[in-house]
């Protein structure tokens, strides 16, 4: 490999190399900004671009070949949202002395992409003038990914939470004008509708805690011991008590199971989630398998599996990594689409881990692993 040196005037040697990329890199920069993930351009005391790496070539579309040696606005020709030019407007080598840097705020390439840009001078005096130039690039696609999101979210709640809400507030009216005139049935019926349409409320209310909780990474596991057969065992009685037939569900424990902690709430919210999909989405007949496997999370040895199938039409192969996603619904619409999300989110607090896929008998089948968690006390 040959190596040589190329330099431009007031700016450090540049090296570069015949077998990679020219390096975009000043020696005295003590580190490789191609390994940042952030676009970064730094120019010299002179305005001269020294320094282009990997990720401002992809951000800007300009090779650093091109980049390099080149005055500070030739080389990224920013305007703000009123198409006026950055450089000349913020003027950094000329303008106040006292300024140490530009807070980041969306600014325009040309051909009217979108980046968010940020700038630090380095001074070599608390007021002397910019002996170097620091810019950082952003693409904005995930910060617009994430805004989307969240007005998908906010669109979703408004429509959820309309319909129960004006069923409330419709019987509550009735019932405060023409109380006299309802019989106690019609009363009872409308008071357990409103009653019905609280509890949903509730229910979208903790959903939307949930949620941000998993977004924020301050999901709290409150950890106890577990007995998963139990708790699945609960969820078939009460589906059972509600009028579903005991020959619709099949519970298979493998023995020995090892001790499982975790969080009973969060674990029964989870079940709770998979049951209720299998039953109203899926046919036929809904089986639970308990069974002992290798832990998830490294450093343990033992954890538990639960398999959770039916025998209805299953989810496309083409859907199947969306299932996990906000507002995945499938074939058959109605509720938020939410739920899957948050089990994804409550069993990768714990340290698990959820798949999906297609079941024996044809329909869907959700497995999800926990690792057994004991405290280091019982170790």
């Amino acid at each position: 490999m040959s190596v040589g040196t190329s330099s431009v005037p007031g700016a450090p040697r540049v090296r570069t190399s015949a077998a990679s990329r020219p390096s975009a890199q000043p020696a005295d920069l003590g580190f490789d900004p191609d390994e940042l993930p952030d676009g970064l351009v730094v120019a010299d005391r002179d305005g001269r671009v020294v320094c282009f790496n990997r990720a401002a070539e992809r951000i800007t579309a300009v090779a650093a070949a091109d980049a390099l040696g080149q005055p500070l606005e030739k080389a990224l020709p920013l305007e703000d949202l009123e198409g006026r030019r950055w450089w000349q407007l913020t003027d950094p080598y000329g303008g106040l002395a006292i300024r140490v840097r530009q807070p980041e705020r969306n600014l325009l390439l040309p051909g009217g992409r979108e980046v968010l840009v940020s700038a630090t001078y380095v001074r070599e005096t608390p007021t002397g003038p910019v002996r170097r130039l620091m810019v950082s690039l952003r693409d904005t696609e995930a910060r617009r990914r994430t805004e989307r999101s969240h007005a998908e979210l906010i669109a979703t709640v408004a429509h959820e939470l309309r319909s129960p809400l004006t069923s409330v507030k419709g019987f509550t009216a009735t019932l405060l004008a023409k109380w006299e005139r309802f019989t106690d049935d019609q009363k009872r019926l409308m008071l357990e509708t409103v009653d019905a349409d609280a509890d949903r409320v509730t229910r979208l209310i903790a959903e939307l805690l949930d949620i941000s909780r998993i977004d924020s990474g301050r999901l709290e596991v409150r950890r106890q011991p577990v007995d998963m057969g139990a708790a699945v065992g609960r969820h078939i009685q009460a589906y059972v008590a509600a009028g579903q037939s005991a020959e619709r569900f099949l519970l298979r424990v493998g023995q020995p199971l090892p001790p499982l902690w975790a969080d009973p709430d969060k674990v029964d919210q989870v079940l709770s989630n998979l049951i209720e999909n299998a039953v109203r989405h899926g046919e036929g007949t809904v089986t639970i398998d308990i069974t002992p496997t290798a832990s998830p999370r490294e450093g343990e040895d033992a954890g538990t599996s639960v398999t959770v199938s039916d025998e209805g039409t299953g989810i496309p192969e083409e859907s199947m990594n969306r299932v996990f996603t906000r507002f995945w619904r499938g074939s058959k619409r109605g509720g938020t689409g939410l739920g899957l999300y948050i089990v994804k989110g409550i069993v990768e607090a714990h340290g698990g881990t959820i798949t999906v896929g297609r079941a024996p008998g044809g329909g869907a089948e959700f497995r999800f692993t926990l690792p057994v968690a004991a405290p280091a006390y019982l170790a």
